[in-house]
């Protein structure tokens, strides 16, 4: 197979009829030897019969249907593993990542890349919706220590050794922008539009879920967490043999004893918050390790269609 196709389908049942015409268009521009796979999350409406209709007709669309609802990562890991394309490109179902670029995509890549990202240009997302973006993005690098470009998402291609590369990863918890870059091969990026959503809806990524994602990725790919509690523990040891000093030099200065019981509660206070915070990052690397060594699978499929 020269190349696999793969979008996960939630939410967005008007547009899946329209998202394989395009993508059918544009890559049939380069090679009649591709595949689409559809990998449906579960969504709560009928993405499921229309992709089957598709299916029907279609045998260049292929159709995968998770048991339950595991998640963006998750269904694109499910896409990664039933592809057989030499190439494989990943986007979204809302077609605001324009199947049109695909052969730009292709084009790039076969200039020796190894993967060519989708930079979204001009991107009509609201306001809150970049803020919301740009501070997943750097809360996210800040907490792995790595550099994630805001304007990179899901629209990327691979080459086949780069996703076989990722495969061999064993993380319980995937999140692709880390994982490529911790496969390394030489990669780049292409400018292309980020067009609007044509059915009206939202993203379902609200800003709780970003947060959310950002401090579970973090742990699950970065010690960062941890050493952080190192320093904050030596900053605020620091901090109060300075406040001690004073005090006692105060008081030997001005003669004027201090209220004991105010400075008691606020520092009990105090370090009780510290500590109830540093147990729970604990406890979250902790929950990691419980996931991980379940050795549990990233996700079920119910059900397979034309393969």
């Amino acid at each position: 197979m020269e190349i696999s196709v793969i979008s996960p389908v939630y939410g967005a049942p008007t547009l899946i009829k329209e998202l394989v015409r395009q993508i059918e268009s544009a890559v049939e521009t380069f090679t009649a030897d591709y595949e689409i796979i559809l990998v449906e999350d579960h969504s709560p409406d009928d993405s499921r019969e229309i992709i089957t209709d598709i299916c029907r007709t279609d045998k260049k669309v292929k159709g995968v249907f998770l048991s339950r609802n595991f998640g963006q990562q998750y269904a694109l890991n499910a896409g990664f593993d039933m592809s057989s394309g030499d190439y494989v490109v990943t986007l979204d179902c809302d077609l605001q990542n324009p199947p049109s670029e695909i052969p730009h995509l292709y084009n790039k890549v076969r200039e020796g890349y190894d993967i060519v990202f989708a930079s979204r240009q001009n991107r009509p997302d609201s306001f809150f919706m970049t803020q919301g973006s740009r501070l997943f993005n750097r809360l996210m690098g800040f907490l792995t220590d790595t550099r994630q470009d805001e304007s990179l998402a899901e629209f990327a291609i691979y080459r086949r050794k780069v996703v076989d590369a990722m495969s061999l990863m064993g993380d319980y918890r995937r999140y692709y922008p880390l994982m490529n870059q911790w496969v390394g091969f030489k990669s780049t990026k292409l400018e292309v539009n980020h067009d609007e959503r044509t059915d009206g809806k939202e993203s379902s990524y609200t800003m709780r879920k970003r947060i959310e994602l950002a401090v579970t990725t973090a742990v699950s790919f970065s010690t960062k967490s941890l050493r952080l509690i190192v320093y904050f523990g030596i900053m605020i040891t620091l901090l109060a043999i300075v406040l001690a000093v004073f005090l006692v030099v105060k008081t030997i200065v001005t003669g004027i004893d201090v209220s004991g019981w105010v400075t008691l509660f606020v520092s009990m206070w105090f370090i009780a918050g510290i500590m109830i915070m540093v147990m729970g990052i604990i406890a979250v690397y902790i929950g990691n390790i419980f996931d991980e060594v379940k050795k549990r699978p990233s996700y079920i499929i119910d059900e397979k269609l034309n393969f």
